[in-house]
């Protein structure tokens, strides 16, 4: 796979260009050979025409995309909630996905995890609802790698065969498909029932008299039983009897927590399903394997997979490659991992060169947090996209809280300027309180300037979470998972997605006029998002030179993308209540790099098709616009 762009170079000229225009045309030609002034990030263009443009990711959580039951019953059973099926992926459906302006379906909560519903006919043993949260089960407490959730097949008995045909199908409408992999923690009560030939269950030849060993799996307590949390706030299938909830666990000796708890007992705001992975870190932090040397931050693939050819490595990293490969080999084109900043580096070089040397287009998402070790993940650990949370997502969502300014976002995508195709951007997903929820935007129309800007800022890709599109708010109370955030622990229904999926129509149906017009919006954006060669070019930010006496306030926030082929102003009001007319200043720097003469060049919003017009008089730039509240305009220069 290509690597993208060459680390960007900044040079502080803007002060200089604008006290000292003589230096200009210094200053441009430098520019074009290596990078803009400060407020501009530039990369080599000349994958554009060799590379997809802008990629765009659909989650989906699995068991609730094609469950039309609406009883939503707190901590309801399978049989009163209903569950969704692979086979509810239709053609049908995968088209409207595509046409939604997607490129990529994340299929969350595929591997088959530890659930509560009895699935002993099919040689499944039962789950101790003390260690699984909820009654549908945690998507994130695997209990068998090499096969899928048995609640996603209309026949157990023939899971991975209708998950190999979603495979076929999603394939055949022209999309690609991702789903989990969790490096870090499994299922407390594992049983690889599908193993291939050969292949070992986790633990299996583990030294468990010892805290630590390089090769074993898992890490233990030695000495000491595993104890059953104390459950505040809830209590085991909402307090249901059954004949497993009986304080009792059998786990001797107990093992760590999978968020590294080293109690016996975990508390139950602890990661209690699940036991950590033991990855050749000794318990003090210390490393148990060779450690890339400094020169493979910038090493390629290739030369990442011949590193740990000949290398002995930690039980863990072989099992985990198989697994991975285990699954591209069925055709799954990328994955996203979980928690990967709670893994070393060095593994993720491991693995993600193995897979990237079988199928050089693989797509491979991480979940860090951590931005200290941002460039360590994409650079030593190869992987091609971390997630933008910590500074994008939570600068937007404390705006649209009023919470914060726009005058922010700037300095977090120059402060990213190097790795801003790797960061990719999102404003829902399973983990988050939904958009349109009471505690983020308040609804899906508040969303829309939001959406704009993190779908155009950067060249990254983008990813929107089923039901954003239509307004999903969460408002139900699950069981386990609570309202704000749509349940990944329970079986429960969608209701505004199930009125877009209209009893398996797929055709929007059951939609209110305002979730029709806000998918619309959605399908403008991200149908624009993959065709623009712009978006994966230059990114000038223009709010800060704006003057308050144009009209322009705190609630704006505007941008510049370019390419040789495309030029865009992108501007949207983050005001859920007051219009703003201002006239928008284009720097006399941009005018210039875009070669604009004196005079007036039409412009058209990309989104509804509205017109305007670019006024450059004496080399500076202007717009005159009229925003309404939560309206944004991306405006493109037609000559």
């Amino acid at each position: 796979m290509f690597e993208l762009y060459f680390k960007s170079i900044t040079f502080v000229f803007y002060k200089i260009i604008s006290m000292k225009k003589h230096f200009f045309l210094l200053v441009v030609l430098v520019s074009q050979l290596v990078c803009a002034q400060s407020t501009i990030t530039t990369k080599d263009l000349s994958f554009i025409d060799n590379q997809p443009r802008k990629k765009v990711v659909y989650q989906v959580f699995t068991r609730l995309f094609g469950n039309t039951n609406s009883t939503n019953k707190p901590w309801g059973t399978l049989a009163e909630n209903g569950v969704g099926k692979f086979n509810d992926f239709t053609d049908k459906a995968l088209t409207e996905i595509k046409n939604l302006g997607v490129t990529h379906v994340w299929y969350t909560g595929v591997p088959h995890h530890a659930l509560v519903t009895d699935y002993t006919k099919y040689g499944i043993s039962n789950d101790d609802p003390e260690v699984v949260k909820g009654r549908a089960g945690s998507p994130y407490a695997v209990k068998d790698y090499y096969n899928v959730n048995p609640d996603l097949a209309v026949d157990p008995a023939h899971r991975l065969q209708e998950f190999e045909e979603l495979i076929t199908r999603t394939h055949k409408n022209g999309l690609k498909l991702i789903i989990d992999i969790v490096p870090n923690h499994i299922a407390r009560k594992y049983e690889g029932k599908s193993n291939p030939a050969g292949v070992k269950d986790f633990g299996a030849d583990d030294n468990t008299t010892v805290e630590y060993d390089r090769n074993n799996n898992f890490y233990y307590l030695p000495n000491q039983s595993f104890k059953v949390p104390v459950a505040t706030n809830y209590e085991p299938l909402g307090g249901e009897k059954n004949p497993m909830i009986d304080n009792y666990f059998d786990e001797n000796p107990a093992k760590w927590t999978g968020n590294g708890s080293r109690l016996a007992q975990p508390n139950s705001g602890d990661w209690y399903e699940t036991v950590k992975i033991n990855y050749g870190i000794r318990p003090d932090g210390s490393k148990d394997f060779d450690e890339l040397p400094a020169a493979y931050y910038n090493k390629s693939i290739a030369e990442h997979y011949q590193f740990w050819k000949n290398k002995s490595v930690p039980n863990s990293w072989n099992k985990f490659k198989d697994i991975a490969l285990y699954w591209v080999d069925k055709g799954v084109d990328g994955f996203r991992f979980d928690m990967a900043e709670m893994v070393p580096y060095e593994f993720w070089s491991y693995l993600n060169s193995a897979i990237k040397m079988k199928n050089p287009d693989a797509f491979l998402l991480a979940e860090v947090y951590n931005p200290k070790e941002y460039r360590n993940y994409i650079y030593y650990g190869k992987m091609d996209y971390l997630y933008d949370k910590v500074e994008l997502y939570d600068k937007l969502k404390d705006i649209v809280k009023g919470k914060s300014s726009t005058d922010g976002i700037s300095t977090i995508q120059n402060g990213l300027a190097d790795i801003e195709h790797h960061m990719l951007h999102f404003l829902d997903n399973h983990d988050e309180q939904r958009l349109a929820s009471a505690e983020f935007a308040g609804n899906g129309e508040n969303g829309k300037p939001l959406m704009v800007v993190s779908t155009t800022i950067s060249s990254a890709p983008t990813m929107v979470y089923f039901g954003q599109e239509v307004g999903e708010a969460g408002n139900e109370n699950a069981g386990f998972g609570q309202p704000t955030r749509t349940s990944i622990f329970d079986y429960i229904g969608v209701p505004n997605h199930q009125r877009w999926m209209n009893n398996g129509k797929f055709d929007g149906g059951q939609l209110t006029p305002k979730e029709k017009e806000l998918r619309d919006f959605y399908k403008r954006l991200l149908n624009f998002s993959l065709t623009s060669s712009a978006l994966m070019g230059n990114f000038m930010e223009l709010h800060s030179i704006q003057p308050k006496s144009n009209g322009y306030n705190e609630k704006l926030y505007s941008f510049a993308r370019w390419d040789a082929k495309e030029r865009l102003i992108v501007v949207s009001n983050f005001s859920k209540d007051n219009a703003a007319t201002i006239e928008l200043i284009v720097p006399t720097e941009l005018i210039q790099l875009w070669n604009l003469k004196d005079g007036n060049y039409p412009v058209r919003d990309v989104l509804y098709s509205s017109k305007n017009e670019l006024k450059v008089a004496k080399g500076l730039g202007t717009i005159q616009i009229k925003l309404q509240p939560n309206e944004s305009f991306i405006f493109k220069i037609l000559n």
